[in-house]
């Protein structure tokens, strides 16, 4: 707890004397609906900035963003939306940021005794799996990499008429977890929430999963650019990244002292 102390006044001392209570917005990928969360109140105790979030498809917002929706920072699921909006001059280059790698996985309710881990995609094959939920790929990043994934897994074409699709990989989860689909292609760090901990999952593994390197930009017309950028440290930070990981994202690489 000393440690987590001292690391929140180091922040507050580097990052802001000056930030005022104001709030925040932010365009947030919905894979980050509890992570968000815990780094938004963690940031209003060091800053007295308060963080207001929206969770949606990272593609709507990059479309909601360059038609002037008035959000102050966009938390992408992958690196491309970030990208675009650099290119259309709707958001600050210098400030694009890769902040977290996400993760892919299966996951049921454990009442469906599916067994997930020993079966893998052959689950998938299964005459009681009549629905697979996944985000929508045509505008969310976990949807496309779900795609990817059962393509790469020499499935897709097997399964492609049981699959589903949410508005982004949140609704694809609360599908499963509703019954409306009997499993889920889903964000990891979604599965951390009290309602899927107890269900049955698996991770998609590394040589089959594309990566989902996901980007943080300062949108252009911002008029809290100050506060956005100490929002975007604090989440690089030891203490942000630890959040990260506590929800099953992987923060990258810490830069070496020379």
């Amino acid at each position: 707890m000393k440690f987590v102390r001292l690391t929140v006044c180091a922040f507050a001392l580097v990052s802001g004397f000056g930030l005022r209570a104001q709030e925040l917005r932010v365009a947030a990928a919905a894979d980050l609906q509890f992570a968000m969360k815990d780094l938004a109140v963690q940031f209003e105790k060091a800053t007295g900035t308060k963080v207001a979030v929206t969770y949606g498809s990272s593609g709507n917002f990059r479309a909601q963003i360059e038609n002037g929706a008035p959000f102050d920072l966009f938390f992408s699921a992958d690196a491309q939306y970030p990208e675009q909006l650099v290119k259309s001059g709707a958001a600050d280059a210098t400030s694009r940021t890769v902040y977290a790698f996400g993760h892919l996985v299966l996951w049921a309710p454990a009442d469906e005794h599916l067994l997930l881990a020993q079966r893998g995609f052959e689950v998938l094959k299964d005459p009681k799996v009549v629905k697979i939920a996944i985000a929508n790929p045509e505008h969310a990043p976990y949807g496309r990499a779900a795609v990817e994934v059962l393509e790469k897994a020499c499935v897709y074409e097997e399964v492609k008429e049981k699959l589903v699709y949410g508005e982004n990989t949140s609704q694809a989860a609360q599908f499963a977890q509703s019954g409306s689909a009997q499993v889920g292609l889903v964000a990891l760090s979604l599965t951390f929430a009290e309602s899927m901990k107890g269900g049955d999952r698996w991770e998609i593994p590394k040589r089959l999963s594309p990566e989902l390197k996901q980007e943080a930009v300062i949108v252009s017309a911002s008029r809290n650019k100050k506060e956005a950028s100490a929002f975007l440290e604090f989440v690089k930070s030891e203490q942000g990244r630890a959040i990260l990981q506590k929800y099953g994202l992987t923060p990258p690489q810490a830069a070496k002292n020379p």
